[in-house]
């Protein structure tokens, strides 16, 4: 699944198991952005993590009026530069995301992001690294 010659959207519509994130990605307008030089970290929601989401969330988020929202959310799965696994590895970190607020990672026993476990750790692109993970990021209360 690693193609370090694709840009990070490219790599996750070839991958096939992110198509929601894909559609948000897109109904959000962020393509271009993660398309750019980066390098971006992006925690990768699957399509599993995003049907665990209450019914009806995925839909709501992605008509054009709640876009603000949307894109609050996707930047919390987006960390400014190259994180990789064993970057992080015995550490717990509060980095700041893409749209300003912290995430909460900790790779103590595996990597988990607020929370969301990273299954699938390290794959990397042209102008990043993916790191999927088993729940949608949602921003703290």
């Amino acid at each position: 699944m690693t193609d370090p010659r694709h840009d990070i959207v490219d790599t996750a519509v070839a991958a096939g198991s992110f198509s929601t994130l894909v559609a948000a990605v897109t109904a959000a307008g962020l393509v271009e952005t993660l398309k750019g030089a980066g390098p971006f970290t992006v925690f990768a929601p699957s399509d599993d993590a995003f049907a665990a989401l209450p019914a009806g969330t995925v839909e709501t988020l992605v008509k054009p009026e709640n876009k603000d929202q949307l894109t609050a959310i996707l930047l919390l799965h987006v960390v400014p530069g190259k994180v990789m696994a064993a970057d992080v590895a015995g550490q717990v970190l509060d980095p700041a995301t893409a749209g300003g607020a912290t995430v909460h990672v900790d790779g103590t026993n595996g990597v988990t992001v607020d929370g969301a476990k990273v299954v699938t750790a390290d794959i990397e692109c042209t102008n990043g690294v993916i790191h999927v993970i088993d729940a949608v990021i949602l921003p703290k209360a």
